[in-house]
């Protein structure tokens, strides 16, 4: 099952005016995962698509939504996931990809059937999608791939590492 939402962008000067309630209701995603479901919320923000998709017994297909105006979801786009759980599957096409944590999978214009399936872990299949103009090969992308960015300071509590998996450094995308 695949359930949307729509989001209008928001001038930047408007946002300035907007309470703590008002940027949690127009900005933040609250329902992300959710059992057996993709959730997606489409913006107006360059037609950027985010969700999630949160196999637990069953196998979920990634299905178009209404405002993409498509008899298949990546007819017109490109599609990013990173899991942000235990192992599972995606098959794209018919191939099986086993996409363990933190680990990506890029998906090229042009794909017919995307499936996303729990293995004998829970898998929490985070969703990134924008429109494509070029097709670019299915590539999955593990951390020991990543670009890894290391940024902030110990003295100011602010010590991360960013790994950058699906980004045109790592692999050809056209919007990701």
């Amino acid at each position: 099952m695949t359930t949307s939402e729509f989001r209008y962008a928001h001038h930047p000067e408007d946002v300035k005016k907007y309470t703590t309630e008002e940027l949690r209701e127009h900005f933040l995603i609250p329902e992300l995962f959710v059992k057996n479901q993709i959730s997606l919320t489409y913006t107006m923000y360059d037609r950027y698509i985010a969700g999630g998709a949160f196999p637990v017994d069953q196998a979920l297909k990634l299905e178009p939504i209404d405002e993409l105006k498509a008899e298949h979801f990546l007819d017109r786009r490109e599609l990013g996931v990173i899991n942000v759980g235990g192992k599972g599957k995606v098959t794209v096409d018919g191939e099986v990809y086993e996409i363990g944590h933190r680990e990506a999978l890029y998906v090229g214009r042009g794909t017919k059937e995307v499936i996303f399936e729990a293995t004998d872990e829970q898998p929490y299949f985070y969703i990134n999608s924008a429109p494509a103009h070029k097709s670019y090969p299915t590539k999955k992308v593990t951390k020991a791939e990543a670009e890894v960015v290391e940024l902030g300071d110990t003295k100011t509590s602010n010590k991360r590492v960013i790994n950058k998996l699906l980004v045109n450094s790592v692999i050809e995308t056209c919007q990701l």
